[in-house]
């Protein structure tokens, strides 16, 4: 995995801070109301933001309008998540990812008839469960190249907000025995709650008993702009609960974005701004961005492990998405290698619960090897270089002297 370098680095976590900041949704306070902002991505396509709530005075009239414009090109977070080649092992077939959000509408461009909704989950009117739904398990419909992390997974979706995307306890608890009970490989809580409950607490861990992979935001978005240095850091949850693997946003340079909460404990970071994916009415095209952006594509990370690795642990598959992401200040989530990557007996990983831990160490051999061989290259060219500055130093004077020694000519002068 490789970061963006120069002008392009510097263009492409422009872009991707201007549409974190534009798609900053209320959260439980008032939300964008439709129209939606435009915002660019990093290769300057125009489309509308994708809000993970609406504005409860508004009105289901004011669901998410479908969107009129269509992504011409692949945004840089498949890129950067090389999915090409991870497809080439694995598209997370046989895998089920249990997707708690605000729903995901069951005839969604790209998803039809692989997503399974309970309850009121099959009515996705803010859209951003859909939305998300696309970038676990979508194939990209009509733009292959925008194609989800797992696109022949199977997706069950569970509403873990009200119908507006206010996220609220009792039905995360709910969505998450649902999950349970319907056997989910993996269980993706993109909604972050303030406080610990009791009745989550013991949801996650049946939920990792019964051996589900649990991947959850490590923040909510930020309730509005401009005010997140006032709020103090905290643990959200299910994010904070042990064994869960806690995910947040970054931007193409690997920092995450201003105006991010703040919390502790973070296992990955992935992409989480400038994100294009497809909505639940129409063929057209969004951006969204937000730490629940960045656990859905954690969570279809872990549904191509699964697949390839079917008897792996829950524990197993979070060490194997841990130990092998990319290294930084925040780890970043390599789903390339999280499938491919033969890990040692006794590979040092930090624990799912935020506790400290041995890290990963990858196999660098390779590398090491590689950059042997450029170390000599550049110590044998810069030898040449001298013997060519010497040659052409020595040459003019050795042809004026009559090509005699220095002392030699110094001797017939005396004479």
């Amino acid at each position: 995995m490789k970061s963006p370098t120069g002008g392009t680095a510097r263009l492409l976590s422009g872009a991707g801070l201007a549409a974190a900041l534009l798609l900053s949704p209320a959260g439980t306070a008032h939300a964008l109301r439709p129209p939606l902002l435009a915002a660019a991505d990093g290769k300057g396509q125009q489309l509308p933001g994708m809000p993970s709530a609406l504005d409860p005075d508004a009105g289901q009239e004011a669901c998410t309008p479908a969107s009129e414009a269509t992504a011409k090109k692949q945004d840089w977070s498949r890129q950067r998540l090389d999915l090409a080649r991870v497809h080439r092992h694995s598209t997370g077939a046989g895998v089920t990812v249990a997707l708690i959000d605000t729903g995901v509408d069951t005839d969604a461009a790209g998803l039809g008839g692989r997503v399974t909704a309970q309850g009121a989950a099959g009515d996705d009117c803010v859209g951003h469960g859909t939305f998300l739904a696309g970038l676990v398990a979508g194939t990209g419909g009509r733009t292959p190249s925008l194609a989800g992390v797992a696109p022949d997974a199977r997706i069950l979706a569970l509403r873990g907000t009200d119908a507006y995307g206010r996220p609220e306890a009792g039905l995360v608890v709910e969505a998450l025995r649902r999950a349970t009970s319907a056997r989910a490989d993996v269980i993706a809580v993109t909604v972050a709650l303030p406080r610990r409950d009791p009745e989550l607490t013991r949801a996650v861990a049946d939920a990792r008993r019964a051996g589900a992979v649990v991947v959850a935001a490590a923040t909510p978005d930020p309730t509005s702009r401009g005010d997140s240095d006032e709020i103090p850091p905290r643990t959200y949850y299910p994010a904070g609960e042990p064994g869960v693997l806690s995910v947040a946003d970054m931007l193409p340079s690997g920092a995450r974005p201003d105006g991010s909460l703040r919390t502790g404990g973070i296992d990955l970071a992935a992409p989480g701004a400038g994100v294009v994916s497809g909505g639940p009415r129409g063929d057209g095209h969004y951006l969204g961005g937000g730490a629940a952006v960045a656990t859905a594509y954690a969570a279809g990370a872990a549904a191509v492990v699964r697949a390839t690795h079917p008897g792996a642990s829950p524990a197993t598959v979070t060490r194997r998405l841990t130990a092998t992401a990319y290294p930084a200040d925040i780890p970043q989530l390599d789903p390339y290698a999280a499938v491919t990557t033969v890990l040692g007996d006794s590979p040092r990983t930090a624990r799912a619960d935020g506790g400290s831990g041995p890290v990963a160490v990858r196999d660098t051999s390779a590398a090491d090897r590689v950059t042997h061989r450029a170390t000599l290259f550049v110590v044998l060219g810069t030898a040449g270089v001298l013997c060519v500055l010497w040659a052409a130093f020595a040459y003019p004077r050795a042809r004026a002297r009559g090509w005699r020694p220095a002392e030699t000519r110094s001797r017939s002068r005396r004479h």
